[in-house]
């Protein structure tokens, strides 16, 4: 088999052109990013693995504490806030969003984050360029602002420029736009995938084994919470058919649907089955009610799914540690650390350059330019008492 002959996998993002608002769709329902995160929203072990990852790409914050502390906007938002909600949409959608805005001279005075799942790319031009980043707060249209459902259309949809720091490219937007009072700012989109190129987060070839945990989970709630649980139960004979209020002869049902509610679930199980008869002739019997577990049935399809997920997010020592494998101790968790702290280098390295493009046009002189962040270590009990001792 070759290449040509190989059955061919389905494309993980469709990219179409919504003629409507002259945007590139991101998935075919335009709704890739809210998808993955219902997905992983659903699967215990893929949001383990997102939340250590997330973690170690934030780091202990950047090294410069100044730079930390420092307010970048009006509503008191500072870097270490950005770092952590940068590192947020990074990990989840391997990129992320930024709205600036600019005084009078075409410095950047003001910096806010925003959701990367809220931006779409406007339909490129000629040369193949973005001119624009198109906002909507909800692209499924059923959130609700004072009441009224935010629907997609052109009148909830905002459109801000692509970044472009240079002073003169600045002022002429403030001045088409009316003014300063009128300017909207830029929007500093990015992705780790290339230059207006959706982004594919690390986990979105293993989104079969994420949904399947789910799954594997609604087996494992429904066993215990919905099977059926009874010791054992009593049998008889039909009986004689009843005589309803209007004198029409019916069936008796001997245990009703709704009674057989009343053995289900593990705060109702292992209780005896109890019928009563109405003729003397009919002798009841015991007979055993055989239940089945199906945990067993599926450990190693649990098993296999949650490995691959790990791996997928280079958790692989993690994981060998949670299942014992390599123990626990000090030395296993630091190593553990160290590793995954070089895992995530790259994702850390991207964010500080993005940084450094965007402050070196800061309006104030006094700007910090130290950018790297510190990576995650592993801090034992006894280390941390030692240094609060010292």
């Amino acid at each position: 088999m070759n290449v040509k002959s190989a059955k061919k996998p389905q494309r993980r993002i469709d990219t179409n052109y919504l003629q409507r608002f002259h945007l590139q769709s991101y998935g075919s329902d335009n709704l890739y990013p809210q998808n993955l995160m219902a997905i992983i929203g659903a699967s215990g072990t893929a949001q383990l693995c997102l939340s250590r990852y997330e973690k170690f790409v934030e780091g202990y914050g950047f090294n410069d504490e100044r730079l930390s502390e420092m307010v970048i906007n009006r509503e008191g938002l500072t870097m270490d806030d950005l770092l952590h909600q940068i590192a947020g949409d990074l990990t989840r959608f391997r990129g992320f969003s930024l709205h600036v805005n600019y005084n009078v001279l075409g410095q950047i005075s003001e910096v806010n984050f925003i959701p990367f799942e809220q931006c779409r790319l406007e339909e490129t031009d000629d040369t193949g360029n973005v001119a624009y980043i198109l906002t909507h707060c909800d692209w499924r249209g059923d959130r609700t602002r004072n009441g009224k459902k935010q629907l997609v259309t052109e009148k909830n949809i905002e459109r801000f420029n692509v970044f472009n720091p240079t002073p003169e490219v600045v002022l002429k937007q403030i001045e088409n736009a009316g003014g300063i009072d009128s300017y909207k700012g830029q929007i500093f989109w990015l992705s780790m995938d290339g230059r207006t190129q959706y982004p594919t987060p690390i986990y979105d070839s293993v989104i079969t084994e994420i949904s399947t945990d789910e799954g594997l989970g609604n087996i494992k709630y429904r066993n215990v919470r919905n099977n059926f649980l009874v010791a054992c139960m009593l049998v008889a004979k039909k009986g004689a058919p009843r005589i309803n209020e209007d004198g029409e002869e019916e069936d008796r049902q001997m245990i009703a649907d709704e009674d057989l509610k009343e053995f289900q679930g593990d705060t109702k199980g292992s209780k005896i089955l109890y019928v009563e008869l109405e003729n003397d002739e009919d002798e009841p019997k015991v007979v055993p009610f055989p239940t089945r577990n199906f945990d067993k049935e599926f450990t190693t399809t649990d098993e296999s799914v949650i490995e691959r997920i790990y791996s997928q997010f280079h958790q692989e020592l993690f994981y060998s540690i949670r299942i014992g494998k390599l123990g626990f101790s000090g030395d296993v968790m630091r190593d553990a650390y160290e590793y995954y702290a070089g895992e995530v280098t790259t994702e850390q390295r991207f964010i500080e350059r993005a940084l450094m493009k965007v402050f070196a046009n800061w309006n104030e002189a006094n700007m910090p330019q130290d950018f790297s962040i510190r990576p995650m270590k592993y801090i034992s009990a006894e280390n941390n008492d030692k240094s609060n001792g010292e």
